[in-house]
């Protein structure tokens, strides 16, 4: 009998303890914070995508010491052009080239890391494309294109090919990663919150949690600005309203 009350009570801590944590992490108070890593990730690209060149020096040398790889930054700026163009991120590489040589004069040594592994996948760029779209979204890539793609059916193909397969498939950076990459400089330059709420969804799907999401927020106050954030956080409310 006293063994069946013990287990009885063990049953309901651990039921209570999953509730609690179910509870916290809808409410977006859960314990889980955002990197140091990650939160340069953010402030590296939401720099570069607006152009701010000092400030990005600041932050590729803070993304360096928080134990950003080489490589791992110049994927950031790879990635960003898809998001911002290609002479905001090339300006961001030729910042960061700067910031290498200013470190390697003080003889500080930063670690390369690893460079993107071989792509050895049979399928097409296309079908590799649209499955990365799947593990993003959650949603079947499947059924007659609508809005922008059915207008111009040649973006819907370079989106598969190029950015979800050419770009996602360089595994250098996560998922994760690389969409913190693209709600960042979404946020920085503004007038595209359809797309906004499209990546903060699938930042969800892919196990960020709301918490995190709004520390993301306050970065982007920090470094775009408190119209930038204002307009984030109210696409970042109505993300969380509707899941």
């Amino acid at each position: 009998m006293r063994q069946l009350k013990t287990l009885g009570s063990i049953v309901l801590m651990v039921c209570a303890s999953a509730f609690t944590n179910n509870a916290m992490a809808q409410s977006g108070n859960s314990d889980q914070h955002l990197s140091q890593k990650e939160k340069s990730i953010i402030a590296i690209a939401s720099t570069t995508g607006m152009g701010h060149l000092s400030d990005l020096k600041m932050q590729l040398h803070e993304g360096l010491d928080a134990g950003l790889t080489i490589n791992e930054i110049k994927e950031v700026m790879v990635h960003l052009y898809a998001y911002c163009g290609f002479p905001r991120s090339i300006r961001g590489l030729q910042t960061f080239m700067e910031v290498l040589e200013e470190r390697k004069a003080k003889g500080i040594e930063d670690e390369l890391g690893l460079p993107a592994s071989p792509i050895n996948d049979k399928r097409s760029k296309y079908e590799r494309g649209r499955d990365n779209l799947e593990k993003l979204t959650g949603v079947p890539q499947t059924g007659t294109q609508k809005g922008y793609a059915a207008f111009a059916p040649v973006i819907e193909v370079f989106l598969k090919e190029h950015l979800f397969a050419d770009i996602f498939d360089r595994d250098v950076l996560t998922f994760a990663e690389r969409e913190l990459v693209t709600i960042s400089v979404l946020s920085s330059i503004g007038g595209v919150e359809p797309m906004l709420y499209s990546h903060l969804t699938i930042c969800l799907n892919l196990g960020l949690t709301p918490g995190q999401l709004n520390e993301f927020v306050e970065i982007i106050k920090a470094t775009a600005g408190d119209k930038a954030a204002k307009n984030a956080q109210t696409v970042l409310n109505e993300v969380l309203k509707n899941k």
